[in-house]
């Protein structure tokens, strides 16, 4: 197994440096806009008095920087040629160049080129456009993918909900069909990413079955404005701001246009973006547990407590040297999967590799928060301030062992798949019965 990043990556990853140099960092030192990223960025970022919300100067920021990279041809990277990326041009925009770039671009840290608070990048992850992609109608796709990309459609995405979140199948939202094809949706939704802005919901509620059954849940498509949709409130989190949403659906009433993909197979256009979502996020976490170690081990150089450097420290040294190990044995292990992801059809992901898919994801989350929380103790009292960026890590990341699949859920994945209950072995199990 060759184990090099193709030549053509290195050089790309040599033309993203560049234009961030030329491009993002004066960007990110004109007017002050460094109080998003330094020790005032929390403060910076966080509209206090209107609930916890971005600024609109935040997010003005962040467009601006999607639009220069976009006007480069960098944005739109892992989307498929017809809607300007790069994703089947000889495996470019696919899930390995893809885990190596957010690899890449997390190890610098904080910074206007990549801030992953909200999934902020010069080059895009677009996980809204993948359903879409997958079960859209062309009417849906025109209207979906076409107005996302010209920044004129925002998706917020409705699966959880106030009393259920892992166990989506057990949904309180229910829609009725009504005479004429259309559906009344009535219930809630909790965790509502983007709400604020959005100009489309993506909305999941059972509409036949029972609880427990993965069949009988469907997707709708429902705009934003459609009567009966009310937002309760913003929950605020550990990292603010907060643009997660708690909503009520009163009566909502939609077309049968509505519906996304199969009426009764709602449930797999939701998992329909998991997969290149979890390794693109793996590597994120990944770039950022670089990143802390790094650092830490530049900082226990310099820092010469009773007359001699930190880094002469066991003490010091071993926790870093089992981070670096770990680092370096997951990079091969999300590498390796991106590639396999790379060699088969998008819908056989789940089946074939979704063990190992987890395996990169959870365990990527918590290394993250284990390095950030790390090099919190080896700065010391600097670490544990604001004026480093490790506290920012380790709440953001500590994020991600919850949402996109909880580490709980995705272990038990890898069992499943470990002793056949689910995956390939299952197959080899039945067909011995």
């Amino acid at each position: 197994m060759n184990f090099d990043v193709p030549t053509e990556l290195v050089k790309y990853l040599a033309r993203l440096d560049d234009f961030i140099e030329r491009e993002i960092t004066p960007l990110q030192n004109e007017n002050d806009n460094n109080r998003f990223f330094d020790h005032r960025r929390e403060h910076s970022r966080t509209d206090w008095d209107n609930g916890g919300l971005p600024r609109d100067e935040w997010e003005d920021l962040l467009g601006e920087c999607a639009r220069r990279a976009d006007k480069a041809g960098l944005f739109r990277f892992s989307l498929p040629k017809k809607y300007g990326g790069q994703n089947e041009d000889s495996g470019r925009g696919a899930n390995l160049w893809m885990a190596v770039i957010r690899e890449h671009l997390a190890s610098k840290g904080l910074g206007l080129f990549n801030d992953l608070q909200n999934e902020h990048s010069v080059v895009g992850n677009f996980p809204d456009v993948i359903m879409v992609q997958h079960f859209g109608t062309e009417q849906q796709k025109e209207e979906l993918i076409g107005g996302r990309l010209q920044r004129k459609v925002r998706i917020t995405f409705g699966l959880t909900e106030p009393g259920h979140g892992s166990d989506a199948t057990f949904m309180a939202t229910k829609a009725v069909k009504q005479a004429d094809g259309s559906y009344i949706i009535n219930g809630g939704k909790m965790w509502q990413t983007g709400m604020h802005k959005a100009t489309h919901c993506f909305i999941f509620a059972r509409t036949s079955g029972k609880d427990g059954q993965a069949t009988g849940i469907t997707c709708f498509v429902v705009p934003r404005q459609t009567p009966g949709i009310k937002v309760e409130s913003y929950e605020w989190t550990l990292n603010m701001p907060t643009d997660h949403a708690t909503v009520s659906l009163t009566d909502v009433h939609v077309p049968a246009s509505c519906v996304m993909g199969p009426p009764e197979g709602g449930l797999a256009v939701a998992q329909a973006f998991v997969h290149e979502n979890r390794i693109r996020q793996a590597a994120s976490s990944l770039g950022a547990a670089v990143y802390c170690v790094n650092q830490s081990v530049e900082y226990a150089k310099r820092r010469q407590p009773f007359g001699k450097p930190l880094a002469a420290n066991q003490a010091i040294q071993f926790p870093l040297v089992e981070l670096a190990t770990q680092c370096e044995m997951l990079r091969l292990l999300i590498r390796s999967t991106a590639t396999s992801m790379d060699k088969i059809p998008h819908i056989e992901v789940e089946h074939k590799l979704g063990d190992k898919v987890s395996m990169c994801n959870y365990w990527a989350n918590r290394l993250c928060t284990e390095a950030a929380d790390r090099a919190i103790q080896v700065h010391g009292g600097v670490g544990y301030s604001r004026h480093k960026q490790f506290e920012h890590i380790w709440r953001h990341h500590r994020r991600y062992r919850i949402t996109e699949g909880s580490e709980e859920i995705q272990m038990r994945k890898v069992a499943g798949y470990l002793f056949g209950f689910m995956g390939p072995k299952k197959e080899v199990v039945a067909s011995k019965l």
